[in-house]
């Protein structure tokens, strides 16, 4: 009897080292995955617009993420005076939401996503003839909801 048990704290014990080295390669894995999403959303967030045509006044539009808020943030460095429009399509092109922002100095303006549904969106900044479009994608996040924008 003694034996059978010699056995099985052998069989247990080997069982135990299997599932440790499968947990340490899924954990591995899941690190490096969250890494990388940590990189890709910080890259999407730096993108700036193209500069059209060589023309040294277009204005510098950029999306930044929220640092305390579940949003994110529409950054617009002007050239010259002028009035910006912000607008939020659904799938199907139906505008969900227009902002025309002021005419005045450089700025953030933030927008939050709760009230978004699920779903895909697209942001379209408009300012000075220069139009820029992010695809952003909307899901639930356990409680809440959170977002991502599509690398273009």
């Amino acid at each position: 009897m003694a034996k059978d048990v010699v056995v099985l704290v052998i069989q247990l014990t080997e069982h135990i080292r299997v599932y440790n080295t499968k947990i340490k390669k899924i954990m591995k894995k899941s690190i490096a995955l969250a890494a990388l999403l940590a990189v890709l959303g910080t890259s999407v967030f730096a993108a700036t617009a193209p500069v059209k045509g060589g023309d040294n006044n277009t204005d510098e539009i950029s999306f930044v993420q929220l640092k305390k808020d579940n949003g994110f943030g529409v950054k617009i460095d002007k050239e010259t005076a002028g009035k910006a429009i912000v607008i939020v399509y659904d799938d199907a092109s139906n505008v969900i939401f227009k902002d025309v922002l002021s005419k005045g100095e450089s700025g953030v303006k933030s927008y939050l996503i709760s009230s978004l549904e699920t779903g895909d969106y697209t942001v379209e900044v408009v300012s000075k003839g220069q139009t820029v479009k992010k695809q952003m994608h909307v899901y639930e996040d356990g409680d809440a909801k959170s977002y991502f924008f599509y690398q273009n």
